[in-house]
């Protein structure tokens, strides 16, 4: 028979579910995924949902994805000790900013739009794919430079700026758990191997924005099954 979650492991997961939408997801994955390192158990499923959420929460409540990526890759040690999260450029992949992405810079047919799609690495594991698109006026000389020249991620370019962030969706492409688990449906039973991870679990749209409040760059973040790349935490029993 399906297990029942542990009260406790329940309140934990319902505790971080704040703002979370469940959404269809249109990326396409460069690669498989690895394989995942969590077992396939009822309470499993419940750890990864409360872990997904909190980067959930920690990602909205902060200005910069890049900054905040970095501290997870440090914090579940994803990579070496001092590594720092990398920007691999996606080239030939243009998409030219129509006038939904103008609207949110506030910015007129003629004005340039410059566009980047890039991979965050942590060491060898991608753990975001990210359009930008960002109007080149409201950065620096240097700024651009470095943006145009090199594969510096853009959060870490733009910091100087002192910007915000403004979200304007956030949705869970995957949940482990099946809808009304909350209230007394049954969890799947425990698998013979490891829990089964889609590409991406986690998709923001965002508008970066200068201290004044213009805004200069449109984001949709794409987050990737790596972010849970570690061994699951093992509560303890009652």
């Amino acid at each position: 028979m399906p297990s029942k979650p542990p009260s406790f492991v329940r309140m934990i997961a319902l505790g971080s579910s704040v703002a979370i939408a469940l959404g269809a997801h249109t990326a396409t994955a460069q690669e498989m995924p690895a394989a995942s390192q969590w077992p396939d158990t009822p309470t499993s499923r419940l750890e990864a949902l409360a872990i997904l959420q909190t980067l959930n929460a920690d990602l909205l409540s902060n200005a910069s994805a890049t900054l905040t990526l970095d501290r997870w890759c440090a914090a579940h040690k994803l990579a070496p000790e001092g590594s720092k999260i990398v920007a691999q450029r996606v080239r030939g992949q243009d998409k030219p900013a129509d006038d939904s992405i103008r609207k949110l810079l506030a910015v007129g047919p003629d004005e340039p739009v410059a566009y980047r799609r890039v991979r965050l690495a942590c060491g060898d594991r991608i753990l975001s794919e990210a359009d930008n698109w960002y109007v080149p006026a409201k950065l620096t000389a240097e700024m651009n430079k470095s943006l145009d020249t090199s594969d510096i991620a853009f959060g870490r370019a733009v910091q100087a700026l002192n910007f915000t962030r403004t979200n304007l969706s956030a949705k869970l492409l995957w949940s482990p758990l099946p809808q009304g688990w909350e209230t007394g449906a049954d969890l799947p039973p425990s698998g013979s191997g490891s829990l089964a991870l889609p590409s991406f679990l986690l998709e923001h749209h965002a508008v970066l924005k200068l201290p004044d409040g213009t805004p200069f760059s449109a984001l949709i973040e794409s987050y990737t099954s790596r972010v849970l790349d570690f061994p699951a935490p093992h509560l303890p029993s009652r």
